[in-house]
């Protein structure tokens, strides 16, 4: 008797077929049936079931006389299923890697409940793929098994019958079978978790769901939608023969009547000649299973998905009243009043920026302020990266110069004591721009920007390129997309000076961004905090992170990929770390293009996406693995292993264009592939004699000025006008922050004494990384204009 069966039926979905039962079969957890049931479909899913059942002994082909919907066929499916645990599956939908091996690991930890709910993603026809909003309630915290009484707002889960493991013997007693038509789904999810004894979650993916353009059976117009009276008419039909259940009656209710309302409201649903009768029958429903007290949703009731209480109420409305005509009056009403709020308000922030020119036009006239600098970085986020270490060093050289720093609202708690905060776009904004002597900025500022006279613009950039710049993506459109190159040249004769870490990018700014400026190479500032931190700042950092003791902590940092529109991980962390045991950890950051964390909620993976600092990461870390990302150059400056992951290095290239083949030269071991990566780290390679090489030669090439006294070169030159300025240490001789897992050789060479004059001043611990909330993509900000990322 197997585990699991695994049902799917099948019509008309050939195109999709091939990889659905590809999804079920190629899984880690081998000990399954798939149950392949063709509903009788015109195409060719019938053969292609065959052909699987002939290769593989575990598919069991069922092909029945004639069509009968997906509810009957699922029904025939489970007459011939076996197995311990039954799960459906749409045949145009799939399982995610190592899916049923989590699935059965969580059933094995909560008991063999009689239903286990699992989490799913939407992949659209457009390759977005979206999680389930509702994944929070299926947190894994708390007591496992449970009843629904402890945890009602399962309900709230998208009642479909594949996002569940359902116990077979439990179903069988229960007597649980889909009904014909459509929405059959309701009839079996409902009573299901009602009559479920023990129940358990899965926050994890197990399933991604197609959502297709056109041509499914949901957003067909047609009388059959009518069907969804009669599904609700058999889940009350099953509270009423267990008295036990009366309790559920509201939540039923309201769920009903939302659902009904959406039906109604989606217009590509019902035929016009049938709206009527929809409401009709759906205002008799209303009076049959009203019970007292449910008729709107309450204050605390679970959210529904349009969203808006007032909207639902409205819908609650419509489906008790049944005043169609009222509904789309109010509708109406309500889409004026939006349209005029937007044009008020369109027209206010017109106003605004007027007056805040004229404002900035009248601070031009006036005198600049040799004591004034000011500071941004990445179009308004936090204190951070070049301009970041530059802020200090302007304050630890040249005190009597007062900072400012330009932040975003929701980015100024990661700005430190010491420099003024200025939010954009404000009257304080435009004078500290007009009036300050030192500009300092890792992009561009905003376009609008007069170029005083007397003022030093410091193009700090972040990162030594890998990948084309500037210029050189004039041949990559999917790169360069919207990109104003005639824009971004008017920004570059705003520069004064322009940093670089190395020969390399001296020789390719001045390529990509030709300009009257003097390049300085100095280092990049930002790395300096790699030669003064010390081992205590390193366990005090590793402590705020929350990194066990004893573990490898592995940075893993993918870069943004030009030629997807939707980015999604190259890696299967989950996959990676149970390979690897519990003593490795993952750092995961996402781009900062990115919206989303790399990944969610996974157990040895703590999300970093949203830490203010990347330096500290580096520093908290033991390893590094990423694939095309600038900061790979930083963190050699540390001397810690760094792995490769490209596994699409020939598409990237082939979409944003590169200056040398990272996989020739690359800062230690590279993998081609997830299993190669995990070989890499199992073996011990990561950090062998040959990766340790492969450092050295990268860093002679890279970090030949990155010596702890880059942001200090950088003010003594353009602040205090010297000449003579510290002698860069050479890389035999530094001696930079230990990491906690360095060999006992690397530990005793971290203990000499440190040839960097400056002293080491402790860092502060790392703040805890908040919440992680969308990112605007900042490659085409309507203030600075389209400057390209070099991460």
């Amino acid at each position: 008797m197997p585990r699991f069966s695994v049902i799917v039926p099948a019509y008309k979905v050939q195109a999709y077929l091939h990889e659905c039962l590809e999804s079920v079969l190629s899984q880690s957890y081998a000990d399954l049936e798939l149950i392949a049931v063709d509903d009788r479909s015109p195409d060719a899913c019938g053969e292609i079931i065959d052909e699987f059942a002939a290769r593989d002994a575990r598919v069991r082909a069922v092909h029945l006389p004639q069509n009968v919907g997906l509810g009957q066929a699922r029904n025939a499916g489970l007459a011939q299923a076996g197995g311990d645990y039954l799960l459906f599956l749409d045949a145009d939908d799939t399982l995610t890697p190592d899916a049923l091996r989590t699935i059965a690991d969580r059933l094995k930890e909560t008991g063999e409940p009689d239903v286990l709910v699992y989490d799913y993603a939407s992949t659209h026809w457009t390759g977005e793929t979206v999680r389930n909003e509702c994944a929070d309630l299926l947190s894994e915290e708390g007591p496992a098994p449970f009843r629904l009484a402890d945890r009602p707002g399962l309900l709230s889960v998208l009642p479909a019958a594949w996002n569940k493991a359902y116990r077979r013997e439990f179903v069988e007693h229960e007597g649980l079978t889909f009904p014909p038509g459509r929405y059959e789904d309701a009839p079996w999810t409902y009573p299901a978790l009602l009559a479920a004894r023990t129940l358990a979650t899965l926050d994890r993916v197990c399933v991604h769901h197609r959502r297709h353009r056109q041509g499914t059976a949901l957003s067909t117009t047609s009388r059959g939608h009518l069907d969804i009276f009669e599904q609700y008419d058999r889940v009350f039909a099953f509270v009423e023969r267990r008295p036990e259940l009366a309790e559920w009656r509201p939540v039923l209710f309201r769920r009903m009547v939302d659902h009904l309302s959406t039906v109604f409201t989606r217009r590509d649903r019902l035929p016009r000649d049938s709206r009527a009768e929809f409401l009709r029958r759906a205002r008799a429903h209303y009076r049959r299973y009203r019970v007292p007290g449910a008729s709107v949703p309450p204050p605390l009731s679970a959210p529904l998905k349009w969203g808006h209480p007032h909207r639902s109420r409205l819908r609650h409305a419509l489906v008790h009243f049944g005043v169609h005509r009222t509904y789309r009056l109010l509708q109406v009403s309500m889409r004026v009043r939006r349209r005029t709020h937007k044009a008020v308000s369109k027209l206010s922030r017109a106003l605004r920026a007027a007056v805040l020119q004229a404002y900035y036009r009248v601070q031009l006239r006036l005198p600049l302020r040799a004591d004034r600098a000011v500071f941004a970085a990445y179009w308004g986020r936090g204190h951070s990266c070049n301009p970041g270490a530059l802020e200090e060093a302007f304050r630890t050289f040249v005190p009597q110069v007062r900072t400012a720093w330009i932040a975003r609202p929701e980015h100024q708690g990661a700005v430190p004591p010491g420099p003024r905060q200025v939010r954009p776009g404000t009257a304080a904004y435009w004078t500290a721009l007009a009036r300050s002597k030192y500009l300092v900025n890792n992009v561009d500022f905003d376009r609008r920007l007069v170029k005083r006279p007397g003022q030093v613009f410091v193009q700090t950039q972040h990162g030594t390129p890998l990948k084309h710049m500037g210029l050189d993506l004039q041949e990559r459109p999917a790169a360069a997309r919207d990109m104003d190159f005639d824009e971004l040249l008017k920004g570059v004769d705003k520069w004064d000076y322009v940093l670089s870490a190395n020969r390399h990018t001296s020789l390719t700014w001045e390529r990509v961004y030709p300009g009257r400026y003097e390049t300085l190479e100095y280092g990049y500032p930002r790395n300096d905090v790699y030669q003064k931190a010390t081992a205590a700042d390193v366990a005090r950092l590793r402590e705020s992170l929350g990194i066990p003791r004893d573990t490898v902590a592995v940075l893993y940092a993918p870069t943004h990929r030009d030629y997807r529109r939707v980015q999604r991980s190259h890696l299967d962390l989950e996959r990676v770390l149970r390979r690897l045991g519990p003593r490795f950890v993952v750092l995961s950051r996402a781009h900062h293009w990115q919206e989303a964390p790399v990944v969610r909620r996974v157990a040895g993976v703590i999300d970093v996406s949203d830490h203010p600092s990347v330096e500290a990461l580096c520093l908290a870390s033991d390893a590094l693995i990423t694939d095309y990302s600038s900061l790979m150059f930083d963190y050699a400056n540390l001397d810690r292993p760094i792995v490769i992951h490209a596994d699409d290095w020939e598409a990237y290239e082939a979409a944003r264009g590169t200056y040398f083949d990272l996989r020739t030269f690359a800062p230690g071991a590279v993998a081609r592939s997830e299993d190669e990566l995990i070989d890499i780290f199992s073996t011990g390679h990561w950090r062998g004699s040959r990766s340790a090489q492969l450092r050295t030669a990268f860093r002679e090439r890279f970090c030949a000025h990155d010596d702890g006294r880059a942001a200090e070169r950088v003010v003594r030159r353009i602040v205090l006008g010297e000449s003579e300025l510290p002698a860069v240490v050479p890389l035999a001789e530094r001696r930079p922050a230990p990491s906690t897992a360095q060999s006992a050789t690397a530990t005793q060479r971290a203990e000499q004494p440190a040839a960097v004059p400056s002293a080491r001043t402790p860092l502060a611990p790392a703040p805890q990384p908040s919440a992680t909330g969308p990112v605007t993509d900042p490659a085409t900000d309507p203030a600075t204009g389209p400057v390209a990322d070099s991460h």
